[in-house]
């Protein structure tokens, strides 16, 4: 796979971000998502770290079945979230959450990727590897410095919709990678969606495989070799990346990115959007 190569690693090391922590262009932010990440960030947080909301920020929630439970918001809306926390075509974007990545900070890192931004990196092992590791972390409140609205149109980086998941899903020459754990996808239970089980024709691959036992990202080796024994030459614009409602499938987007492999689609609305919309669903025996 063909791969244009970014200025810098999507991924930053806490000790990285330690030597870069007072550069006028950095922009700190807080990813953290649940219902607790309000109170969380306010505790403690990095310093200098501004907090972006997954569900009023970087989502435009109105009908699961329609987008799914995380549809992307408009586009002009994220410029204007982008504006608030002080990002500007300059910022040298640096983003965590508390899931290694795996959840709201992914999610952030592809919608600025998908937009044109180039600089921008999450924080490998998250909050809790750079509080480990000393980064220092505060209770204080950060107020960003606005800046003029974000110049963007369009979302850049491919996705995929529901009819197209449905028409190639089952395709040989097509893949479809479901990121959920092992035992939604089988269909054993299903703890968020009404109906459990996966689209017909997906490949399962849980995100956690994209991390070592620390937490940390896996070498862009490894994690290339994973993809590259699972796509069997595919190319990215036949290969669609899901989870339950397109906020951790950005995760592994991320990790392939890592790798050096080309950004494949993501499916927004995902199993969310999939399991409301009476289409065939498989469930493991």
């Amino acid at each position: 796979m063909s791969h244009q190569i970014n200025p810098i690693s999507p991924i930053i090391n806490s000790d990285e971000l330690m030597e870069i922590r007072t550069n006028k262009n950095l922009v700190l932010v807080d990813a953290r998502s649940g219902k607790n990440a309000k109170s969380d960030y306010a505790e403690k947080h990095l310093n200098g770290a501004k907090h972006v909301d997954l569900n009023l920020q970087l989502s435009h929630i109105k009908d699961a079945a329609n987008g799914g439970r995380h549809p992307l918001p408009p586009i002009n809306q994220f410029a204007k979230t982008l504006a608030e926390l002080g990002i500007s075509e300059e910022s040298h974007v640096v983003v965590y959450d508390d899931t290694n990545g795996m959840n709201a900070a992914a999610r952030f890192w592809w919608m600025l990727r998908s937009i044109g931004h180039e600089k921008v990196q999450v924080v490998n092992g998250g909050f809790q590897t750079a509080i480990k590791n000393g980064f220092p972390a505060n209770d204080k409140e950060v107020t960003p410095n606005k800046t003029e609205p974000y110049t963007a149109d369009r979302w850049l980086l491919p996705m995929a919709t529901i009819d197209e998941v449905e028409a190639h899903s089952e395709k040989a020459d097509f893949a479809v990678i479901d990121v959920r754990e092992s035992y939604r996808y089988n269909g054993e239970s299903e703890p968020i969606d009404p109906v459990a089980g996966h689209i017909p024709g997906a490949i399962n691959v849980p995100l956690a495989k994209n991390l070592d036992e620390n937490g940390l990202f896996r070498s862009p080796e490894d994690i290339r070799k994973l993809y590259q024994s699972i796509l069997q030459n595919k190319n990215a614009d036949r290969t669609i990346i899901h989870c339950g409602s397109g906020v951790t499938a950005c995760h592994t987007i991320l990790a392939m990115d890592y790798a050096g492999l080309e950004i494949p689609k993501l499916y927004v609305g995902s199993w969310s959007e999939w399991c409301r919309n009476d289409k065939e669903i498989v469930v493991e025996e």
